[in-house]
């Protein structure tokens, strides 16, 4: 299928006469995943991994199959995915699990979200950050001499920014990461929708996602660890499923992935999140579509009278960002969103990389598979109307 052709398969768009160009934040989700969701709660909802009756198995049956569909689209194994709610809870497992008493000094690049930056800070890691160039790219010099200083540190690097849609060259910066001996946990969640992911060929360390970036539910996610790292790590949390064998003095856990996934996991949310990612495979054009829509919005962006873009890198897909000289940003959005154009305005939990630039906050735009060109003209259009009423 073609991206043009998909839009019809997205109930949200029946219903609203809405442009979204807010799905950075999160996308919408087609009939197939609602379907598959539904279908778990009105057919065989059961709990997984804990009785031998025929619902439990088929429940049972269709998560670990999904954990193999999602493993299999970013090139890992069954065994090396555990489901989190999210990539923010993966990298909080992480850093607890396997960073925390381990290193000392972790390296981040400018472009970070604060979930890979706080989860560093509140286990009382120094943090190094590197260099970048004016288009907001790594300046891998600049990385070069930082673990060249900071040799057996932890390395943790967004795959492409939330706020700029900077794609960062992360097969490079682990090769180079890995000759000082540092361990590398990538963030991919804006990369999930919009580039072709295989862990093993960029050799990650660790690579976490969530769904609800690439049209599927929220509340699940998953985090990609290689194996003999995973089972180095001890549980994040205590509970149910996760165990060998328990007493109150001792308990012996489970292998990984399992012993990662304590409780009653998101068991809908994990099957829909696989509908997701089978979903997005058939779409032939996904990552060419992408460009398209990027090339034209930065174009007609550019006609616009003191209009500020934060990139002018190649690099670039998913999102785009400016700012109009004398106008608040958020004044932008409110007056979009009057006009039914819904987008993000504000620092995108980056407020490191805002303050490096000397600026609040930015509008942008992100784009998904069902977007078009006619979306960014109602956009531009609605765009000219607020500058109208502001200036």
């Amino acid at each position: 299928m073609k991206s043009r052709d998909c839009k019809k398969d997205f109930p949200f768009f029946s219903n609203e006469s809405i442009t979204y160009l807010d799905n950075a934040a999160t996308t919408q989700k087609p009939q197939v995943v609602l379907d598959a969701v539904n279908a778990y709660y009105t057919h065989y909802c059961s709990n997984t991994h804990r009785g031998s009756h025929d619902l439990g198995n088929q429940a049972t049956i269709a998560y670990e199959k999904s954990r193999e569909v999602i493993a299999q689209f970013i090139g890992a194994e069954s065994r090396e995915l555990v489901f989190t709610r999210g990539t923010t809870e993966a990298i909080n497992l992480v850093a607890q699990s396997f960073v925390a008493g381990n290193f000392s000094t972790v390296l981040l690049s400018h472009l970070e979200h604060h979930s890979n930056i706080l989860p560093w800070q509140m286990h009382g890691l120094n943090i190094e950050v590197i260099p970048m160039d004016d288009n907001l790219n790594i300046d891998i010099e600049g990385f070069h001499e930082l673990l060249q200083e900071n040799p057996k540190s932890f390395v943790s690097i967004t795959h492409i920014s939330n706020a700029f849609g900077i794609i960062n060259p992360v097969k490079e910066l682990i090769a180079l990461a890995h000759e000082y001996e540092c361990v590398v946990l990538i963030d991919g969640a804006q990369a999930l929708a919009h580039t072709t992911i295989d862990v093993k060929d960029i050799n990650a360390d660790f690579y976490a996602v969530s769904a609800h970036k690439v049209y599927g539910p929220t509340g699940i996610g998953a985090l990609y660890g290689k194996y003999e790292l995973l089972s180095q790590m001890p549980p994040y949390q205590g509970g149910g499923s996760m165990i060998k064998d328990v007493t109150f003095h001792d308990a012996t856990f489970l292998d990984p992935p399992l012993r990662f996934e304590a409780g009653t996991q998101a068991i809908a949310q994990v099957i829909g999140f696989a509908a997701a990612v089978n979903y997005l495979s058939s779409i032939e054009d996904s990552q060419s579509h992408d460009k398209e829509l990027m090339d034209y919005a930065k174009s007609e962006l550019k006609r616009i009278d003191n209009v500020i873009l934060y990139s002018e890198a190649e690099n670039v897909c998913g999102n785009i960002s400016f700012t109009l000289h004398g106008i608040h940003h958020d004044d932008i959005a409110i007056l979009l969103s009057k006009q039914k154009i819904m987008l993000r305005s504000g620092h995108h939990c980056a407020l490191p990389i805002m303050r490096t630039l000397g600026i609040e906050g930015t509008v942008r735009l992100s784009f998904a598979i069902y977007n078009s060109k006619e979306d960014i003209d109602l956009t531009i259009e609605a765009l000219y109307k607020a500058i109208k009423m502001l200036s």
